[in-house]
């Protein structure tokens, strides 16, 4: 991550700082966090899987994980790193990187802005995401959006007019049976032959200076 010493010219919201807290919004016991380590395990089997967030939000700035998703017949499973303004709220605004899990090789993003979305867009990673760790960073600036794989630049999305996310927004990361969508069309039907799965964040970063409290 960038070291302000060294990149005096990095705008402050976009310097980061490795993540500190979190909040367990379900299922505490399927959720570890080890602040010295700066590493969340979230586990789905028999309990259900559970989701954390950051325990303030951030106007702007560049959020970072490496990400080692599950391995096995993961389908049916939704595994994720995303910002959003409050998980629950219809008038959400949200950026994403969602993972499938019937084919652990694509990575899928999408924006929400005052919650309504239909922004989908899939991106083939060249490799399966369960194959160890690799770096996913959203940078979210007031006209621009940019998400990274690996440093590998896989979207940019510009304000051109339209509304375009603005309000304060939380990390939050989860692992969870999507089936039930599209009938199974999106994430595929839970098979579960291989649970427990552990998705695994480590080297967590977000924004130094844009915190909202409150």
């Amino acid at each position: 991550m960038a070291d302000p010493a060294l990149h005096p010219e990095t705008p402050t919201h976009h310097q980061t700082q490795p993540l500190k807290q979190i909040a367990i919004d379900y299922t505490p016991e399927a959720c570890t966090h080890c602040p010295d380590a700066n590493t969340i395990t979230l586990t789905y089997d028999h309990r259900g899987g559970a989701r954390w967030h950051t325990t303030t939000r951030f106007l702007y700035g560049t959020f970072s994980s490496l990400i080692q998703c599950p391995r096995g017949n993961t389908s049916g499973l939704n595994f994720n790193i995303y910002l959003s303004s409050l998980e629950g709220d219809k008038s959400q605004d949200e950026i994403d990187f969602e993972f499938l899990g019937k084919d652990r090789t694509i990575v899928q993003t999408n924006y929400y802005t005052g919650g309504t979305g239909n922004k989908e867009e899939f991106h083939d990673l060249g490799f399966d995401c369960s194959d160890g760790f690799h770096l996913y960073v959203i940078k979210w600036g007031q006209d621009l959006i940019e998400w990274l794989v690996d440093g590998k630049l896989v979207r940019v999305e510009r304000k051109k007019g339209e509304a375009f996310p603005h309000k304060p927004m939380y990390l939050y990361a989860s692992v969870w049976d999507a089936s039930y969508i599209e009938e199974g069309r999106w994430t595929g039907k839970y098979i579960g032959c291989d649970a427990p799965y552990v998705c695994l964040y480590k080297d967590i970063h977000v924004p130094v200076g844009s915190a909202v409290e409150g």
